[in-house]
């Protein structure tokens, strides 16, 4: 098993997108980026934290590859809106990958300069590519918000 993270705006509806692909084994919704150690939502949301909500997906690599999750990823949000998606606005909500793998890397950078070059999108791309932090598990309502509140749909 390989791990997937990434930030794409509110991590609920990232999350549900991510559980209907084929392969991947599990989703969990935290933080990653800041310096707060253990920080709840509260803190995460004041924008005063470094963190961005991401969605940690574990998959199985024999089922479903890196490129495949990142063509989700691409397809989910903005990635030219910068600390905003949709109504959510704050550096929180900021488009991320965070690699786990120098493989993961390569593959994250070649795919942000060609999705650019596609000229699907007028405006630059803003997605920042980084290392992977800790990441630190949101509190328990947020985990499969979409699924216990009868919400979810799969697209992939």
């Amino acid at each position: 098993m390989e791990k997937a993270t990434f930030g794409a705006g509110c991590f609920w509806g990232v999350e549900a997108a991510f559980q209907c692909v084929k392969g991947v084994i599990s989703t969990s919704v935290g933080y990653m980026g800041g310096w707060l150690r253990n920080p709840t939502y509260a803190d995460v949301c004041s924008g005063k934290t470094g963190h961005a909500e991401v969605v940690e997906v574990v998959y199985d690599p024999s089922f479903v590859l890196y490129e495949d999750l990142l063509s989700v990823f691409w397809s989910i949000h903005d990635p030219t809106s910068l600390n905003r998606q949709g109504p959510d606005t704050g550096s929180q909500y900021r488009s991320v990958i965070f690699y786990h793998t120098a493989e993961q890397e390569a593959v994250a950078r070649a795919s942000k300069e060609q999705l650019q070059l596609s000229g699907r999108y007028k405006n630059a791309i803003v997605t920042d590519i980084k290392p992977a932090l800790q990441f630190w598990r949101a509190e328990e309502y947020h985990q499969r918000y979409f699924e216990k509140h009868g919400l979810t749909t799969c697209r992939y």
